[in-house]
């Protein structure tokens, strides 16, 4: 009879227990319904983390602090929306290449754009039978102004294309902000109306006329990027952070715009870390970054300010970017958290470690 030969011994692999430095697990807790309770007890928490943000340093660190460069409210709008188009990847990145556009454009964004749409228009034709008169658009002088831009896949001419639009659009219904109204309360004037608006309004922008010969053999792919498809499959950050500049304020953040837009229509601007934080306060279950999962995180908003769903989006994203909620969280970043007596994952690691034994790490057995 053959003996078998042993084979290795597998090492159990060591268990240790969570100390304040080292990561805690990324698991969440299984999904229960944001409740009125819930509402009731994260209210005063956001107050308190709203009232403490240090604005000053966290505006340092956000796009709308260019905008809120002008007072005038038809540039705030212009530089908002360059702001908005550009705010992807690293602010400290897109941060200095939007402030240099801004001087280009002059003390009055709004001027600017309007005079590049101006001038992008050729002359009016004669009357019928009399000879033309209109000029060639001056494509080329506005592509060189702008031959110093680069921004990840972006160009000159995506940039050229975005200015000529907003101008565009602007001359043709006297503001930014009038038309959008116009398409939101064409569409029911209702929160469901925000993103059909949206998908029209950034359409109309990149289907202005100016558009196609600025981006002759160069193609749409990147205004498309800077303008993108609400009604595509993606949360349209940028667009929603656009829109609370625009009608909520004026105050320490926001603009306050076009002030005859609601507030209780507003969606909130998903990104990497609301959609961390929102998972972390039960506001949300979904692991993706879609529109649903933005509307399901604002839907749990309203039950904290049903007229303003977005109240804390600042607060609560500078969370995120300033560290104090990072993506391998630790006790230590949990114990300095004003949030952390609301935090479903907190709750959860909490259990986990008292269920360990002390000294082993090794979980008891009942």
């Amino acid at each position: 009879m053959k003996r078998r030969r042993p084979g290795p011994m597998k090492r159990r692999p060591r268990r240790t227990s969570v100390t304040a430095a080292s990561p805690m697990k990324r698991r969440l807790p299984g999904r229960a319904p944001f409740t009125a309770a819930d509402a009731a007890a994260l209210a005063p928490l956001l107050q308190r983390l709203d009232a403490t943000l240090d604005r000053t340093a966290r505006l340092a660190a956000d796009p709308v602090e260019l905008p809120r460069r002008y007072t005038n409210s038809a540039d705030q709008e212009v530089a908002g929306l360059l702001a908005a188009c550009l705010a992807y990847g690293r602010a400290d990145l897109f941060k200095p290449i939007l402030t240099r556009l801004l001087d280009q454009l002059g003390p009055s964004p709004a001027a600017a754009v309007d005079g590049i749409a101006s001038a992008l228009t050729a002359r009016a034709a004669p009357a019928a039978g009399a000879p033309t008169t209109a000029e060639p658009l001056p494509v080329a002088p506005l592509l060189a102004r702008l031959a110093w831009f680069r921004y990840r896949f972006n160009r000159p001419a995506d940039l050229a294309a975005l200015l000529a639009a907003i101008g565009h659009l602007r001359r043709a219904h006297g503001s930014l902000g009038a038309r959008f109204a116009a398409l939101f309360a064409g569409s029911g004037g209702s929160p469901a109306a925000l993103r059909p608006a949206l998908a029209a309004f950034a359409r109309e922008l990149r289907e202005a006329p100016p558009v196609a010969a600025l981006l002759r053999g160069r193609g749409v792919r990147g205004l498309r990027h800077l303008l993108p498809d609400a009604a595509g499959p993606g949360a349209a950050k940028r667009w929603n952070l656009y829109l609370r500049w625009m009608v909520r304020g004026p105050d320490a953040v926001d603009l306050g715009a076009w002030p005859g837009l609601p507030r209780a229509a507003l969606l909130m601007p998903l990104d990497t870390h609301i959609h961390r934080v929102a998972r972390r306060l039960g506001l949300t279950g979904r692991s993706d970054a879609g529109w649903r999962t933005a509307e399901e995180i604002t839907a749990a908003l309203r039950l904290v300010d049903a007229a303003d769903p977005v109240r804390y989006d600042f607060a609560l994203c500078h969370l995120g970017m300033c560290g104090a909620c990072p993506a391998r969280l630790t006790p230590a970043h949990c114990a300095a958290c004003p949030l952390v007596s609301a935090c479903r994952f907190a709750r959860a690691a909490a259990g986990s470690r008292r269920r360990r034994a002390p000294g082993t790490g090794r979980s008891r057995r009942r």
